[in-house]
């Protein structure tokens, strides 16, 4: 199975991540900040990746550094999880509407960290999370995960649906880069044969 565990510790932050890219979307995400919570619940199930993340942050400052290093870790997972990417279809996309929000999310599990964001949120925040770390998460995972990532938002007027429908296009568009392509499952999906 494609999987794996990392353990990360900072100053600013203690994680754990595992993670199962074969898997159901089961997930259990304790981060200490709620609606980040959610979000990485949104990831795991509409990706169908199963996902434990368990982070101790310094949260007595701000958000940020758990945010960050989740999306850090997290990245960090999801390379060493796919191995040499034998089999995996690479490219995946999802153009996802949630109520009045519609976000366009293309990927590509390339090994080159590039992140295209044209997110404008309404407001700055979302209850108590800084939806500026909406971003940062997507940044973290990028650089990490390497890969080429564009999100999009189409229209918007609520912010949480906003960050919401980005993290389940995102999802939806990693979910089918992941899967195993059934007529080229013994090979890499490059004309260099790496990735």
């Amino acid at each position: 199975m494609r999987s794996h565990t990392i353990t990360r510790t900072t100053a600013e932050t203690d994680i754990s991540v595992e993670l199962n890219l074969d898997g159901t979307g089961r997930y259990d995400n304790q981060t200490g900040v709620g609606f980040f919570d959610h979000m990485l619940d949104q990831l795991a199930r509409h990706a169908l990746i199963d996902m434990t993340v368990r982070c101790a942050g310094d949260l007595h400052i701000d958000d940020h550094h758990t945010v960050e290093d989740v999306g850090i870790a997290i990245g960090q997972a999801l390379t060493a999880a796919m191995g040499d990417k034998t089999g995996i279809r690479r490219y995946g996309s999802c153009l996802l509407p949630m109520d009045d929000a519609l976000v366009r999310a293309a990927l590509d599990l390339s090994g080159r960290p590039f992140l295209v964001w044209n997110v404008d949120m309404p407001t700055h925040k979302i209850g108590t999370f800084d939806t500026e770390l909406v971003r940062e998460f997507f940044q973290a995972l990028s650089t990490h995960g390497g890969i080429t990532l564009h999100v999009d938002m189409l229209h918007g007027l609520n912010a949480h649906h906003i960050a919401e429908a980005a993290f389940k296009a995102v999802a939806r568009a990693l979910r089918d880069a992941l899967e195993v392509d059934p007529r080229r499952a013994d090979a890499i999906p490059s004309t260099k044969g790496a990735l």
